[in-house]
C-alpha cells in the first residue's frame, strides 16, 4: 500500500477505507434500480434513472487518469460516457471500476497524492490542484452527490431506500 506515514498509516489506506464502505452502501442503491426503469427521469432537466446509475457505476474509472497522469485534458481525450443495458451489467461495471480505484489508491504515496493534478479543455484550466483533493471532492463527494439523487429517483418510483448514514422511511427503523 502507499508509504505510510510515522504512525504507520498512509492517506492511501484512508482513502482505501472510505471507498471500501460506500461503495457497500452505493452498491446496495445500485441494486434495486430494475433495467425496465432506467428510462424514468423525474424532470426533463434530469438525467435518466440508467444515465445517472450509470455515471455513478463509471465513477471508479476516473482514479485511473487522477493517480496516473498530471492532467486530463478535454481536447485530447476520447470520453464516451458508459451507459449500462441492464441492472445486471450496472453492477458489474461498478464492482470492477470500485477494485480498479482501490488497487490504484493502494499504489498511491502520500507524495503521489500530494501532486497537483489539472482538468482542463484546451488553454481553459477549468481547475488544478493535489490528486487527494480531486479524489475527495471530484471522485468520492461527486458521488455521494449523485447517489443521493439515485435515492430521490428510488423514492419516486416507490421502491424501498436503503440505509445510506441510518435508517431510511424504508429500512432499520427501531422497533415501536
Amino acid at each position: 500500500m502507499g508509504q505510510s506515514t510515522a504512525a504507520g498509516f498512509s492517506m492511501s489506506h484512508a482513502l482505501i477505507a472510505e471507498l471500501q464502505h460506500e461503495a457497500q452502501v452505493t452498491r446496495t442503491v445500485l441494486e434495486r434500480i430494475p433495467t425496465e426503469k432506467f428510462d424514468y427521469t423525474p424532470h426533463e432537466k434530469s438525467m435518466t434513472f440508467g444515465r445517472l446509475a450509470s455515471h455513478v457505476a463509471e465513477m471508479g474509472l476516473w482514479y485511473e487518469s487522477t493517480l496516473t497522469s498530471e492532467e486530463l485534458d478535454f481536447t485530447t481525450t476520447d470520453y464516451e460516457a458508459f451507459n449500462a443495458a441492464t441492472s445486471e451489467e450496472l453492477l458489474e461495471a461498478f464492482d470492477t471500476n470500485i477494485e480498479l480505484a482501490a488497487g490504484l489508491l493502494a499504489n498511491a504515496s502520500d507524495e503521489d497524492l500530494m501532486v497537483n493534478w489539472t482538468m482542463k479543455n484546451g488553454d481553459e484550466v477549468i481547475f488544478s490542484m493535489p490528486r487527494i483533493q480531486v479524489v475527495r471532492a471530484m471522485l468520492m463527494n461527486h458521488l455521494y452527490h449523485h447517489r443521493g439523487q439515485l435515492s430521490v429517483y428510488l423514492r419516486l418510483n416507490d421502491i424501498p431506500v436503503p440505509q445510506i448514514y441510518g435508517p431510511s422511511a424504508d429500512e432499520g427503523q427501531p422497533p415501536e
